[in-house]
């Protein structure tokens, strides 16, 4: 049971989103497990139980079951041809996409790695190379990002700052509140944030993430500035138009340089 709203992502991308649903919701119910569900005419019925273990009987107009998904690899042939699967029923896979069966390849959520729709297409280009007999960029780990289409949008990419932190990896976090972009404040939506995770020597972008409108559309620069290691120097120099959300983008790594416009420079 987690005690927090999208336990994976950092919580201050997560803080707004918080706020915003708590401000439409009744209750948000952490660290609570659902025993049981049950139909009684136009209700559901849910048991739920609490982290003291606790029960609970709650009725609602609906329940919608959204608790993640598992490979579907069971009774399609793989042991009898050969394919080895994980203790989680994953397919095994090389870095090309190849299973234990030279003639074999997978790709998608039955493979180990995020289910997400966009990694399961990069992993079939990179596939399709390798049949093709093309070069790939085996070796190099895919930078693919994470969205979760709430209203706001929370989405990042990358090394993220818990990440680092646990991993004693220094970094240094620059971020920019969206009350400094012009855009945000046009659209009555100043709820937003965007950082970048900088390596503090070589100024490398190393992750980036984003919280509000359209953050989805926005971590794609950012995917670009990770998997081609630009720098806030790089980042910075690129014009982007006024006023747009992009911008905020920018503006943090011009922040990063001490050259922000609408921000005051970070202290040394």
């Amino acid at each position: 049971m987690s005690g927090s709203l999208l336990a994976g992502a950092d919580r201050d991308l997560v803080r707004p989103l918080q706020r915003r649903l708590e401000n439409h919701f009744d209750a948000i119910r952490l660290q609570t497990s659902v025993e049981a569900l049950s139909i009684d005419g136009d209700t559901v019925s849910a048991v739920l139980r609490d982290q003291a273990g606790d029960s609970e009987l709650a009725t609602f107009d609906g329940v919608l079951v959204a608790v993640g998904r598992r490979p579907n690899s069971q009774d399609v042939g793989l042991a009898e041809a050969g394919v080895a699967v994980d203790e989680m029923g994953h397919v095994v896979t090389d870095e090309s996409g190849q299973t234990t069966r030279q003639h074999i390849y997978s790709v998608g959520d039955v493979c180990s790695g995020p289910m997400l729709a966009h990694r399961a297409t990069a992993d079939a280009k990179r596939v399709v190379a390798s049949l093709m007999e093309q070069a790939t960029p085996v070796g190099k780990p895919p930078v693919i990002p994470a969205v979760v289409f709430t209203d706001p949008e929370v989405a990042w990419c990358g090394l993220t700052e818990t990440e680092a932190k646990n991993s004693g990896i220094a970094v240094e976090v620059v971020r920019v509140p969206w009350v400094a972009a012009g855009r945000a404040h046009s659209m009555g939506r100043t709820d937003g944030l965007t950082k970048l995770v900088v390596d503090p020597v070589s100024r490398v972008v190393l992750g980036a993430g984003i919280v509000g409108v359209g953050a989805g559309e926005l971590i794609g620069e950012a995917v670009v500035a990770v998997n081609s290691k630009l720098t806030t120097a790089d980042l910075g120099d690129a014009i982007h138009a006024h006023p747009t959300l992009s911008e905020t983008v920018s503006e943090a790594a011009d922040h990063f340089e001490r050259q922000a416009i609408h921000l005051l420079p970070r202290r040394r």
